[in-house]
């Protein structure tokens, strides 16, 4: 049940294939003789210093990989010199997770039914110290994912999600035949009717900077501007909401060029290489966010092996830059790509 809840996609999960495979039909016009002996990955995301431009995206339940959940991504995270989001529906507190890293951390919501939720949720990232909120927008409604439904997904009753608002053993732990717990939590408190108006809203509850996530069109992007967000994440929910939606690596490219510069724009669904982070980057994103291989670092080995995971993808984009004639991230450019 757990492997399927992480491994998952929607519908037939052709999306979740061609998140991946997208990347791949990227190919890199590289550049020789440029002295790449000396090289640097360092990014500035938001004002915060990465030593690498990655960040881990928002994931569910941690707990059920490992049994320091989040705060084991995130004292990988803070040692690998990388940033974290930490998602709604996590087992950890905000503020244990806080405690375990100095590094950038952010802090992902949906907008529910009771606006008194959110708003109390936004309150303790404050007092927390998080520095950002990730506003999800890709889900007023949970996907079809059947393999969550075969399985009768549930929160298995010895974990806490701390972070819901809302009482989690009445909200998630219950099993039902054929049945999500999720999806059904989903529909009774988050609101389908959400739009651009409560964006207003959120800006009005917080001074911290708002980015929203799950954005795979210019005209949204340009929206979302235009609305105060102080940058877009393209995302597709890592295949697990639309089926056969645009995969990211070929929506960024449009949202890039609607953006024009203006905020943050970061990019997940299917990075799985450092070429892929290289393409990313060319292509216009400040980072990337990377998801399921932390998810299976914690489960082989915990903090151990979340940072086994983290290093072995920044020795590759390491290894991309130098094999392109990239000496620094804003070297990678769109001529890069064919």
């Amino acid at each position: 049940m757990v492997y399927d809840y992480y491994a998952g996609g929607a519908n037939d999960e052709i999306l979740l294939r061609a998140s991946r495979t997208a990347w791949d039909d990227i190919q890199v016009r590289y550049r020789v003789l440029r002295d790449v002996s000396d090289r640097s990955l360092s990014v500035q995301v938001a004002g915060h210093a990465l030593d690498w431009p990655v960040i881990v995206a928002p994931m569910a339940f941690q707990q059920m990989a490992t049994p320091e959940g989040e705060v084991a991504t995130a004292r990988a995270t803070c040692a690998s010199g990388c940033g974290m989001i930490l998602s709604t529906l996590s087992n950890r507190t905000i503020e244990a997770v806080r405690a375990a890293t100095t590094g950038l951390l952010w802090f992902q919501l949906y907008i529910y039914r009771d606006r008194g939720i959110t708003a109390d949720l936004v309150r303790r990232a404050e007092r927390a110290g998080c520095t950002g909120l990730v506003l999800t927008v890709d889900t007023p409604i949970l996907g079809r994912r059947e393999r969550d439904l075969l399985n009768g997904f549930h929160v298995p009753a010895e974990f806490e999600a701390p972070n819901l608002g809302v009482n989690m053993r009445d909200a998630l732990a219950s099993r039902h035949s054929a049945a999500s717990a999720l999806a059904t939590f989903i529909a009774n408190h988050w609101d389908a009717g959400i739009a651009w108006r409560d964006l207003a809203w959120l800006q009005s509850i917080t001074t911290l900077p708002i980015y929203v996530k799950g954005v795979v069109r210019g005209d949204d992007a340009r929206l979302a501007l235009e609305h105060g967000a102080r940058g877009v994440i393209v995302s597709n929910h890592g295949g697990r909401q639309l089926d056969t939606a645009v995969p990211t690596a070929r929506a960024l490219p449009e949202v890039a060029d609607a953006m024009a510069g203006r905020g943050t724009l970061l990019v997940d669904g299917g990075i799985r290489r450092g070429t892929d982070v290289l393409k990313a980057l060319a292509m216009g994103a400040h980072a990337v966010l990377l998801g399921r291989p932390l998810l299976w670092g914690l489960a082989v080995e915990g903090e151990t092996g979340a940072r086994r995971v983290l290093g072995l993808l920044r020795d590759e984009i390491d290894l991309a830059f130098a094999l392109a004639g990239v000496r620094a991230p804003a070297e990678a450019t769109r001529d890069l790509l064919a």
